[in-house]
């Protein structure tokens, strides 16, 4: 995979899709914090289902922190390992209230001190909320950059190091969405839909499809 080929699926990629953005639904860096926090090994459906009728009553710390958290966990029970996202997230509110006035640092280490909230999490939180040029990499990402060759690495902070290294930075801002959707839609996991794929001839992964 060379530079020429890197930046001819970056362009397509973006020219399919210019203006991506994630599939959680939000309106403010905490109801994206809290729909990202909810959504490790849960889908962006199930949670938007969910954050859909908890964010009208609730969308800020103190008011998820008046819920309680067997209110806070009626809303989200549909969603899988809720017990502990539940504690997770009342810790995280309470944080918020006492060292932040409230609202959503836009500072890594201070996210990364958050209950819950991991290097990935935070990345999703600079980069959809604050605009960074940050690239959190899920399985999606680190499926579809090693499949493609974009850019390998054997754990997701080497593919993350990697694709931060080689993206030139008009794309960085974007590339973790396009690469998400991809390998969501696209470059599934089990049968990649190679006929169907718009980067095929630039894909260097041997096993191909129809």
């Amino acid at each position: 995979m060379n530079k020429t080929k890197r930046l001819e699926i970056l362009t397509r990629l973006r020219d399919n899709n210019p203006h991506p953005t994630t599939e959680l639904n939000f309106n403010s860096p905490f109801e994206l914090l809290i729909a990202v926090l909810l959504s490790a090994q849960a889908t962006d459906v199930g949670v938007n289902k969910a954050t859909a009728k908890l964010y009208p009553v609730a969308n800020t710390p103190q008011a998820i922190l008046d819920l309680g958290l067997d209110g806070l966990k009626s809303y989200i029970k549909t969603i899988g390992l809720f017990n502990t996202k539940a504690v997770n997230t009342m810790k995280t509110c309470q944080m918020l209230v006492d060292l932040h006035g409230g609202e959503v640092p836009e500072n890594r280490e201070a996210l990364e001190a958050l209950p819950g909230v991991g290097r990935k999490t935070a990345n999703v939180v600079l980069n959809t909320a604050f605009g960074w040029p940050t690239i959190a990499v899920d399985t999606h990402i680190f499926r579809v950059s090693n499949r493609t060759k974009l850019a390998m690495g054997k754990n997701v902070d080497l593919v993350e190091q990697k694709l931060l290294k080689v993206v030139p930075a008009e794309f960085k801002v974007d590339v973790h969405h396009w690469l998400i959707l991809h390998g969501r839609y696209t470059c599934v996991a089990r049968k990649p839909r190679c006929g169907s794929c718009i980067i095929e001839d630039l894909c260097e992964f041997k096993d191909k499809t129809e």
